[in-house]
Formats: C-alpha cells, structure tokens, sequence
C-alpha cells in the first residue's frame, strides 16, 4: 500500500505563500497610500501575518509519502510551509519489528498525529510523532487499518 499526499501539501504550500504575498502588499498598500496611519498599517498587517503564520504553524502540514509493501514499513515526511529548505525526514523498518501505533486526533479529527513504536536490540523506541494533517481522512483511516492489520497479523 501507498499513500501520497504531495498534491495537497503542495497547494497547502502555495495558498500558504500567495496570502502571505497579499498581506505584504496590502500592507504596503496602506503603508503608501496612508489609507489608514503607518503605524496601524505596520501593526494589522504584523498581526495578520502572525497569525496566519501560528494557523500553518499549529496546523503543521506535511508532505507524507507512506509504504507498506516488500516486507518493510516506510514513511518520508517533511514540513510543507517553511521556509529555507526542507528538512527531509525518513522512517524505515521491518515490518515484524512494529509493536504499536498510536493515531491521536484533535480539532474535530482535523488534525491528526501518528507515533510508531518498534522493537529494537535494547527493547521498545518511539519515533517522533508525524502530523497527518495534509492527510485525507479517507487515507489516513487505510493508513490506519494496513498497520492495525500488521499489527494484528504479528501477534
């Protein structure tokens, strides 16, 4: 199985960058044609641009490219919105070494995080937690019954 979400962290990326683009020169806007004071201007659009900064922060979106296929589980993941590079991130083992999953939901379902722990030489480890909220729920729900059956099969 294989679930990719690149199209939809893509747009989540461009919507996130083109509002940005519009407070910035709305704010200039006002700035120039002094619509309203400088300072004002300044601060609206200080203010609309940090929260819609916090929104993507909290929200936390990410480009997920998940397989469970060849006897391996393997989930690459990096942030949608940020600026600079991404910083790639990469989860890979054997299917057998899986012991638990843990989906843990907030905002109505909107977001969602997934925590993977597998056995090791030296007993269990928990990798970070990846947010799966540029997810769809349809995907996140098969992502969800391929490692509970994994599970299920392991046991």
């Amino acid at each position: 199985m294989r679930i990719n979400n690149k199209n939809r962290a893509v747009k989540f990326k461009r919507t996130f960058f083109l509002v940005s683009v519009f407070i910035a020169i709305a704010a200039l806007l006002f700035f120039l044609f002094k619509v309203i004071g400088a300072i004002e201007a300044a601060l609206i659009s200080i203010g609309a641009f940090s929260l819609w900064y916090l929104y993507f922060h909290v929200a936390d979106y990410q480009f997920i490219d998940f397989r469970n296929e060849n006897g391996r589980v393997v989930l690459r993941y990096y942030k949608a919105v940020s600026f600079g590079r991404p910083r790639f991130n990469e989860i890979e083992f054997p299917q057998n070494m899986l012991r638990k999953v843990f989906f843990e939901n907030s905002v109505f379902g909107k977001m969602s995080d997934l925590t993977l722990v597998v056995k090791t030489k030296r007993g269990a480890a928990e990798y970070p937690s990846v947010s799966l909220s540029a997810v769809h729920f349809q995907d996140r729900q098969k992502m969800a019954q391929s490692l509970n059956e994994l599970l299920s099969n392991l046991n």
